[in-house]
């Protein structure tokens, strides 16, 4: 598919073209697809259909507020900031947000950056907002397809995909591939290993177990929970030149005594109170087998553990940089 021409998998409303996709990405058709509208529903909870079984979490609206929420954690983790490449969207750059979701980050980036040549976020669902600053635009499809641009790219972003790719290394080479010269590559992902800096985090912690059975089941279907901790050999394998990785702490609770950390733990905290139905309705009871009723009980302690005062959890997050050669 030429992401930067015509979408093919991908059908728009003719009364909301204009403002979603534009001239460029909505030249085929009228309509979108019922295939990709219809959804599917699974526990309770709403999912994709397109390439249903790809992305084992919902995209319902309590999910897509989650979404939202976890995007405002990475943004203060990085101290405000989008991005940490060494660009300026600003030249009029050519921008791709891989499994953009929600589409939080590109309508971001796009208010601030309005000399931004093009910002398009992909996803498999089509939540995003049809609203959206002028160079913003969203289109429907799998990033693991092969690519097919007209026009390379000057900037990608990949964050928060854990459990969601099956071949890291392949997509790795096809931003390579789908980069200008001197281009740049910005993976973001947690090493969703939770440990405490105190010893106040033990093993039997319902909080562990969670991360512990999610990180089976994700290995079981083959989308690694973990990508985080391979990311940047990854990259170097790929022939990416100037790499860099930077890591940051994620609290998860209200004890750090930093108010932006304790912002950060405090929605961090949430997450795992707000999002644990999400994370276990379909790993937990279709890929590890767990009956209904102890699921139940899991995400009842998860929830309650993630309040728990006294335990100091914290994840590692990474950002990767990475230079394609000039």
């Amino acid at each position: 598919m030429d992401w930067t021409a015509e979408p093919a998998t991908v059908e728009i409303d003719s009364e909301d073209a204009d403002s979603a996709l534009g001239d460029e990405l909505s030249t085929s058709s009228t309509s979108l697809s019922s295939s990709v509208l219809r959804y599917e529903w699974k526990h309770g909870r709403r999912y994709h259909s397109y390439n249903a079984g790809a992305y084992n979490f919902p995209n319902d609206e309590k999910e897509q507020d989650r979404l939202d929420m976890v995007h405002h954690v990475y943004y203060r983790c990085l101290h405000d900031r989008l991005f940490l490449a060494p660009i300026d969207p600003n030249a009029g750059l050519r921008i791709l947000d891989i499994g953009t979701g929600t589409g939080m980050w590109p309508i971001e980036l796009g208010d601030l950056y309005p000399g931004a040549g093009l910002i398009l976020g992909n996803d498999l669902s089509p939540i995003q907002p049809h609203w959206v600053p002028a160079n913003v635009r969203f289109m429907v499809d799998d990033v693991e397809q092969q690519w097919a641009t007209s026009q390379p790219f000057d900037y990608i972003h990949c964050r928060y995909m854990a459990g969601s790719i099956k071949d890291w290394p392949r997509l790795i080479r096809q931003c390579y591939q789908n980069l200008a010269p001197g281009g740049w590559l910005e993976l973001q992902e947690s090493a969703n290993t939770l440990y405490s800096e105190d010893g106040t985090l033990k093993p039997d912690n319902p909080m562990v177990q969670l991360m512990d059975g999610l990180m089976e089941a994700c290995d079981r279907v083959g989308r690694t929970l973990d990508p985080a901790p391979s990311m940047k050999a990854w990259v170097k394998d790929a022939g990416f030149a100037n790499v860099k990785q930077q890591r940051f702490k994620l609290p998860v609770g209200s004890w750090p005594k930093d108010p932006r950390m304790k912002e950060i733990g405090t929605f961090l905290a949430l997450n795992f109170v707000e999002g644990v139905d999400a994370f276990t309705a379909v790993l937990f009871r279709d890929v590890l087998g767990w009956k209904q009723d102890e699921v139940e009980i899991l995400n009842s302690s998860v929830r309650a553990a993630a309040q728990q005062k006294g335990i100091h959890p914290l994840f590692d997050f990474l950002v990767v940089t990475a230079q394609k050669p000039a």
